[in-house]
């Protein structure tokens, strides 16, 4: 199931928690050796790569822990996670929610199904 935005602004886009926005990699219909792939093969890998657009706060923490539970606590903290703008995440396609937006594919996923980051720096330089 896919959930298709409509919008002018990616930015606008706030993520909860460790969940992360990925832009799917496009990949070749061939394989190494030349053969075309028919349409879904692709979809039905477990494995996935793509690069990251945007990234939530994190896993909240505690700020305050002298108050009651109850009483909500307004210096909650977050412990950062991993992934950054612009990285290739190789992460699993099972644990992810496609969203279509300006109709392009966007994936949302959980950090703890990330399985591996590639960073180049020198992208940006």
């Amino acid at each position: 199931m896919s959930i298709d935005l409509q919008g002018t602004d990616l930015n606008k886009f706030i993520l909860v928690g460790d969940k992360i926005l990925i832009k799917p990699k496009t990949s070749s219909n061939k394989t190494r050796s030349g053969l075309f792939l028919p349409p879904g093969v692709q979809e039905n890998e477990k494995i996935h790569s793509g690069y990251v657009t945007k990234v939530g706060p994190g896993y909240p923490i505690p700020g305050n822990t002298d108050d009651e539970p109850w009483m909500g606590n307004e210096n909650l903290k977050y412990i950062p996670l991993q992934p950054k703008e612009g990285d290739l995440a190789i992460y699993l396609q099972k644990s992810g929610f496609e969203i279509q937006y300006n109709r392009e594919k966007y994936i949302i996923i959980s950090h703890s199904s990330v399985l591996m980051l590639i960073r180049d720096e020198t992208l940006f330089n």
